[in-house]
């Protein structure tokens, strides 16, 4: 399997979103949505993380807007504004690892210290949301799975149809194999965050920026053709 920028960027989804549940009390670091859910969850149980939770969304918005805002800013540099948003990311996950590994493990979700790595992690992958959106449309999702899941299973019922014509049969066929390689890329993320969590507990930031990092080199890029523009 060629690794591509999306790749890349969707296994640090899978990671992050569940280091980020792992270690901060719940929190959904880039399936912001999911955080209403567990809000309900925390005002049953009485746990802690709600503030957090409250604020992923407006976070997530405001960065996303600013990334945009700012993206034809940034293609007037000397480096493209891919790579500029991309150092962006590396330097807040940089951030958040410091923070998580001097202030954690955090017990409460709701302190300072706990909000302040939670919306580090939550900026950084709003701009890989931005990156996502901007320069790869055409690729499947790296954070939500949702609907790459389903589109799976609707291309996988239409080739059980012995009627459908042979053009429509193979354009389902490659759709349903980029989104399988997609959820499993997302999967693997996750597996190895929990794996790393359970072993190094909050030291399980470190490996987001280094990772992240590989999309500078010139093999990665090359296979990375961009499908938007900036």
């Amino acid at each position: 399997m060629k690794i591509s920028i999306p790749k890349v960027l969707t296994f640090n989804g899978g990671y992050v979103d569940t280091a980020g549940f792992l270690a901060l009390q719940g929190l959904f670091t880039a399936h912001v949505t999911g955080n209403f859910v567990t809000i309900g969850a925390s005002l049953t149980h009485g746990t802690s993380g709600i503030v957090a939770k409250l604020l992923a969304l407006p976070m997530f918005c405001i960065v996303v807007g600013l990334v945009r805002l700012s993206s034809d800013r940034l293609s007037r540099l000397g480096s493209t504004s891919l790579n500029v948003l991309a150092a962006m990311k590396i330097g807040l996950f940089i951030v958040a690892a410091v923070l998580a590994i001097r202030f954690g493990p955090f017990r409460d979700g709701d302190s300072a210290m706990a909000i302040l790595t939670g919306m580090t992690l939550v900026a950084g992958m709003a701009i890989q949301n931005a990156i996502h959106r901007i320069f790869f449309p055409k690729d499947p999702p790296t954070t939500l799975m949702t609907g790459s899941t389903t589109q799976i299973m609707l291309d996988l019922a239409d080739l059980l149809r012995r009627n459908l014509p042979p053009e429509a049969r193979l354009t389902a066929r490659k759709r349903c194999a980029t989104l399988f390689t997609s959820v499993c890329v997302f999967a693997v993320g996750c597996g190895v965050a929990a794996l790393v969590y359970m072993r190094f507990g909050t030291a399980v930031f470190v490996l987001p920026p280094v990772v992240a990092i590989l999309i500078f080199l010139p093999d990665i890029q090359a296979s990375s053709p961009q499908s938007g523009t900036a």
